[in-house]
């Protein structure tokens, strides 16, 4: 049996670090999978390694192909707090787009707090949007995704 290759798997439709994700991959030699739900058009990047994934128009489609294929020595980029908990169930490693790397540790109250915001808007609260991304965020965003693929490839490499 060959060894088993690492891959990211991208939440496509709202990901704003698609560019950055392209550019890690093709360094590292690895694949993506941009996958989305087809809502919004999204342009391939042209280059081999990368794949798009149209998964169904369902609303939680692209989610669950994700879910379904992702494995321990694999990294998801995605914002959704569901999806995460779905993929670190799984073993994989999780990074939001601003960098934030969800774990074991902080996901139980990531997704408490995404129920509180979805009462509060039940109720009539403006509980705004993520703010728009910053240089920073991207800088984290490179630098979290960096530490995930390094475990993930270590994890691969011992497998």
């Amino acid at each position: 049996m060959g060894q088993e290759l690492t891959d990211i798997y991208v939440d496509g439709d709202a990901c704003p670090v698609r560019e950055e994700i392209y550019r890690v991959a093709a360094r590292l030699r690895l694949n993506v999978f941009v996958v989305s739900n087809g809502s919004r058009p999204i342009r391939p990047p042209g280059t081999s390694n990368v794949r798009m994934v149209l998964a169904g128009d369902r609303a939680d489609a692209a989610d669950d192909w994700i879910a379904e294929h992702i494995s321990a020595i694999d990294v998801c980029v995605t914002s959704d707090i569901p999806l995460a908990s779905r993929c670190l169930k799984k073993g994989g490693r999780v990074v939001s787009p601003t960098g934030k790397d969800w774990t074991q540790a902080n996901i139980g109250n990531a997704l408490a707090g995404r129920e509180i915001a979805r009462h509060l808007r039940e109720l009539g609260t403006n509980t705004r949007g993520p703010a728009p991304l910053t240089k920073r965020d991207r800088s984290r965003f490179l630098s979290a995704l960096d530490t995930a693929l390094q475990a993930a490839l270590r994890e691969a490499a011992g497998s």
